[in-house]
């Protein structure tokens, strides 16, 4: 793709999450979320073939979906308020719309079909920005309007996603479609909080974005895509299958890692709010996702598969692509659950 375009297309998506970001104007936010799923497509398509053709195809018809409800739901609010600006109300179709189209977007059950097959059929970068990136603007607006959201329909479904995830990536071999599900669950841990303290949500946010990203990076450093690929990393690059492995189990949540940092806060937000019974759910729910992590741990690093090179330290005299911002992102995705405590007390 022309450097110009790819240019203007990466503005764009920026710059339509800015929008809404820094909006409280309903017909704004609408435009600043249709600005980054339209700048987003091409970039699905970076490549084409008739995979990345169907995962672009499904992520606008969902995204469209999502938008078209939002922007009801919007017309209805500025009908009963009078004004466009985001207001609480106690509307129940209002609340309910609104929470169904933000749901939709972020691809949490039962509406989270569409992650796993759109980010199976793109490539790493792409899918990387879609898991990332395209969840900021979405949560943000949840996060304004939390006090209207229909709760029974955020929690059902924040439950539901962190059982779908776990469950989902039990029988997965395929990288990107064990992060999806992983993405789903997160969401769910992000949105069952949401209702007590938006800001550990944006927490997890931040905290999820980081180790995604970091995951992603180094999968694309070599090319892995399922988890046979992974397995024949080591002869090659052992520090990189280390480094994924890392990340994958402080995404999985185990401590003493980052990933642990914001299930330990939302486990402390919901108990202080006598919500007792949800969060050992989601706590089960969890060890589903930290058990399909153990088990590619365990089959990339543990069992011995079969070698065409005869050099055990092949990886001496491999060149590995590098990156700057690598270095920094695995610090921060392995070793700062110790500032946790801090935070805690800080909130």
């Amino acid at each position: 793709m022309n450097i110009t375009l790819m240019m203007t297309i990466y503005t764009t998506l920026i710059m339509g999450t800015m929008i809404t970001l820094t909006s409280s104007h309903w017909l704004l936010m609408w435009a600043g979320l249709e600005m980054s799923m339209l700048s987003i497509i091409p970039i699905l398509m970076n490549k084409p073939s008739p995979r990345s053709t169907e995962a672009a195809t499904k992520y606008f018809l969902t995204q469209a979906t999502a938008s078209m409800i939002l922007l009801l739901a919007a017309i209805m609010t500025m009908m009963h308020s009078g004004q466009w600006s985001v207001t609480h109300t106690n509307n129940q179709i209002i609340s309910l719309a609104l929470t169904l189209s933000l749901i939709m977007k972020l691809g949490l059950a039962p509406f989270h079909f569409w992650v796993t097959e759109v980010t199976q059929g793109t490539p790493l970068i792409p899918g990387m920005i879609m898991l990332t990136w395209q969840k900021i603007a979405p949560l943000s607006i949840l996060i304004q309007i939390y006090p209207m959201i229909n709760q029974p329909l955020i929690t059902t479904s924040a439950l539901l996603s962190a059982l779908l995830g776990g469950w989902g990536g039990l029988n997965q071999t395929q990288l990107r479609k064990i992060l999806a599900y992983s993405s789903i669950a997160h969401m769910g841990w992000m949105l069952v909080v949401m209702n007590y303290n938006p800001s550990i949500s944006l927490f997890n946010l931040v905290i999820y974005i980081t180790l995604t990203i970091s995951i992603f990076i180094t999968l694309h450093m070599n090319n892995n895509l399922a988890t046979l690929s992974l397995s024949h990393t080591w002869s090659t690059a052992p520090p990189i299958i280390i480094i994924i492995l890392m990340n994958l189990l402080s995404l999985g949540g185990l401590p003493p890692l980052t990933g642990f940092s914001p299930k330990w806060f939302i486990i402390h937000e919901m108990v202080k709010n006598n919500n007792i019974m949800i969060t050992t759910l989601m706590t089960i729910m969890a060890l589903l996702n930290l058990y399909f992590y153990m088990r590619l741990t365990y089959s990339t690093t543990l069992t011995l598969y079969p070698s065409t090179s005869n050099s055990k330290t092949k990886w001496y005299f491999h060149n590995n692509k590098t990156m700057t911002i690598l270095p920094p992102l695995i610090t921060l995705s392995i070793m700062t659950l110790p500032l946790t405590p801090l935070m805690i007390n800080f909130n």
